[in-house]
This record gives structure tokens, C-alpha cells and sequence, in this order.
């Protein structure tokens, strides 16, 4: 079976590909070669649900201008499919004077990203929109919302297979062989040819990049975001999403509050390493990743780094008061007694040789193949800018 087209990963990500390339060349045979049983089981599955604003981004980084991007497609995309979204706008909360600046600079950030209605609230103001906060400042950002982007994804796969697009599920890729400019990949026990390859396989970019004869030095680490839940009684005390003004040099946002679409509110993610590409449990082990991990030099640098960072993560992902306790900062009222246990994502985090996190979105091409290597928050919400960008590296 000979496809022009095939695409590694039935995330998001690969499935907004698909389906730009369709809307760009029609003629064109697409097949979206997935391991799991469905599409969307993994960084797409396990997502908060968020439609990020491009707030944190850098100006002019690849982020920034995707982000922006990416939500007017992807609005575009839910209107016309009727996939239900909320613009709920969140508010960045300042719980101390120390934090202050940063929120400033947030705004001014946001403010060159473009973005609308961005306004620094005082305590009173604060009240009004979340009446449990613990803030002394915080920066609201209207243009924030929730949607379910599983259903986003389920869309995507049915006009895509509607359109003559194949979606195979259960294809694990275990070889990529090139012969006379096309491509050989085969799982173990079927095997297709295509003309171009596209990999957009998130925790096993790298090394379906190097499977493909295609040398990169970055290095995917896969961390955890455990959540907890509340229970309806912890729901009352939150209205919508609610963050903390983040450490300008992690990657990660912190605990935060986050009201869903279907009006679940999730608290989290604490991030610590993940003992298996796939480790969304605490005892998930695979030996072959966590070796890979452990015999990595850029790991090892990472870690002196983030140690202290790191070290408060694991504290929280063992200790439900610690927990609390993070959460607390924002909302005092929340107590051990409000929140449950809920399910975990695992990021691909991309880090460099020198064991510098990768915070920009990383796209190579190489002749007839193209290779997503990072792809992190808000690669969701600017997934159909995604797919239009390397549609458009297609000739």
C-alpha cells in the first residue's frame, strides 16, 4: 500500500496536519499511522482542556505567533463543527509583593503577543471574580477558555477519513526504511510505503527521527502532571481558571486551578520525571526509557539545574498536604477534604545536549520528511496553525 503522505502520531497534532494538507491538496493520499487502539490517547487525552491566550509566550518566538494563530483556527473549527468552547477568561494571581513584578511583566508581555482586554485587577476587583482568592494583585486575561480536545480530535478524524484520509490504528512503527526517496515502514506484521513522512509521534519524536536516518540532538524526558479533583463542595470556591504567576525559568506553571468544560475543576500539575515514556502512574517503569534517561549527559546537567525545583515537585507528588498546601496559596479555603486523586499527563519535554529545556516549538525538515521534536503547551491550542505551517513545507 503506497500513500503520498504518511503521518506518524494520531494526536492532535498529527491529525490537524492531516487535515490542513488535505484542505491544501485534495489529490493527495494521507494515512495516519497510530499505535494505540484510538486517536488521542496520550498528550491529547490527558489535557487540561485549556485554550491558552499566548500570554507567557515570547514576542515573535514560534509560540507566541502560533499560539495567537491557533485560536482563531481552532474557534473557527469548533463553531463551525459545533464542538462546545467557553471563553472564560482566567486570572494570574499575585500572593505576594515579591511576584508583582513579574505579573507586570506578564502584562507587558501579553500586551506585545497582542492580546485584548489584558487588565491588572486589584485585591477588590479580584473578589468579584473569584470571591476565594487569597491575592493582593492579579492579571486577568479574557481570552482564555476551555474545550475538550478529544472531541476536537474525534472531528478531525471523521472529516479526514471522510475526505478518503486512512486513520490506522494499532500500527506501531518498529522500522523506517528509505529506498529510491520513499519510505518503507512497517510495524510487526504490516508494512506501508509513502512518498513523505511526517512525524508527529510527541514522546517518541526522537526516536522515530533518528529510526528515520535523521541525527538530532535533542532529547525527549518525559515529566508527570499529577492532578487532584475537587469535589462538588471544593467546586463552589473556584468559578473559573485560576494561575499563579509563574517562575520565569521552569517551563512549568505551577498548581493551578482549572474549570473544564464540562465544569470540573482540576487542581495541579505538580511535574516530576517520569519513569517510562508512558508513566503516567508513579510505579510505571519501563527499564529501556528509564535507562535512556539515566546514561543521558544532557539529563544529568538538567538535574543540577532544577534540582531544588525538582526536589519541591516530588515533595507534592507524594505528599497530598504538600499539595494542598501549594494550592493554598491561592485558595486558603481548600482542604485535604475537598480533593481526590485524578489522572495524570505525561509532557515531552524536549532538553538540548547541554541540558537546557527547550521552551519553542522545534519543526525539522530534512528533504522529503518533517519532524515535530517539541511540541509542548500550547501545542493543543495551536495545533491547526501547526498543521497549516507544515502544510504549507509541502510542495
Amino acid at each position: 500500500m503506497n500513500y503520498d503522505i504518511a503521518i506518524i502520531g494520531g494526536g492532535i497534532i498529527g491529525l490537524s496536519t492531516a487535515w490542513n494538507i488535505q484542505n491544501k491538496f485534495p489529490q493527495k493520499s494521507i494515512t495516519i499511522l497510530e499505535k494505540e487502539p484510538q486517536i488521542a490517547q496520550h498528550q491529547t487525552g490527558h489535557n487540561s482542556g485549556v485554550i491558552h491566550s499566548g500570554i507567557y509566550y515570547k514576542p515573535n518566538s514560534k509560540k507566541a505567533k502560533t499560539c495567537r494563530a491557533g485560536i482563531f483556527l481552532l474557534e473557527k473549527f469548533c463553531k463551525i463543527n459545533e464542538i462546545p468552547f467557553k471563553k472564560c477568561g482566567k486570572v494570574i494571581v499575585a500572593t505576594k509583593h515579591e511576584e508583582l513584578p513579574n505579573l507586570q511583566k506578564l502584562y507587558e508581555n501579553g500586551k506585545q503577543n497582542n492580546l485584548q482586554g489584558l487588565e491588572i485587577i486589584q485585591k477588590d476587583q479580584l473578589r468579584e471574580i473569584e470571591q476565594n482568592t487569597a491575592g493582593i494583585q492579579a492579571l486577568l486575561v479574557p481570552e482564555t477558555g476551555v474545550v475538550d480536545y478529544t472531541k476536537v480530535s474525534q472531528k478531525l478524524a471523521e472529516i479526514i477519513e471522510k475526505n478518503g484520509g486512512k486513520i490506522q490504528t494499532g500500527f506501531r512503527v518498529t522500522e523506517i526504511k528509505c529506498e529510491h526517496k520513499r519510505f518503507i515502514l512497517r510495524s510487526s506484521n504490516e508494512e506501508i510505503t509513502a512518498n513523505f513522512l511526517i512525524n508527529a509521534s510527541g514522546l517518541y519524536s526522537d526516536r522515530i527521527a533518528r529510526m528515520a536516518s535523521v541525527q538530532t540532538e535533542i532529547q525527549i524526558i518525559p515529566f508527570r502532571g499529577e492532578y487532584f479533583r475537587l469535589n462538588q463542595e471544593g467546586e463552589k470556591l473556584v468559578n473559573t481558571l485560576i494561575y499563579p504567576v509563574p517562575n520565569p525559568s521552569m517551563p512549568f506553571l505551577g498548581v493551578h486551578f482549572t474549570k473544564n468544560i464540562a465544569g470540573e475543576v482540576s487542581i495541579g500539575p505538580s511535574a516530576v520525571l517520569a519513569l517510562a515514556r508512558e508513566g503516567y502512574r508513579k510505579m510505571d517503569i519501563q527499564p529501556t526509557d528509564l535507562a535512556e534517561i539515566l546514561t543521558t549527559p544532557a539529563f544529568w546537567k538538567l538535574i543540577k539545574q532544577i534540582g531544588k525545583f525538582a526536589s519541591g515537585e516530588i515533595l507534592r507528588s507524594f505528599s497530598k498536604k504538600a499539595f494542598v498546601k501549594a494550592a493554598q496559596k491561592m485558595v486558603p479555603a481548600i482542604t485535604t477534604n475537598h480533593i481526590a486523586e485524578f489522572e495524570s499527563g505525561v509532557r515531552a519535554q524536549a532538553i538540548s545536549k547541554d541540558g537546557q529545556l527547550l521552551d519553542d516549538f522545534a519543526i525539522v525538515q530534512v528533504e522529503n520528511q518533517i519532524h515535530i521534536l517539541n511540541a509542548p503547551s500550547p501545542a493543543a491550542t495551536a495545533s491547526l496553525a501547526i498543521g497549516k505551517s507544515i502544510a504549507d513545507l509541502i510542495h
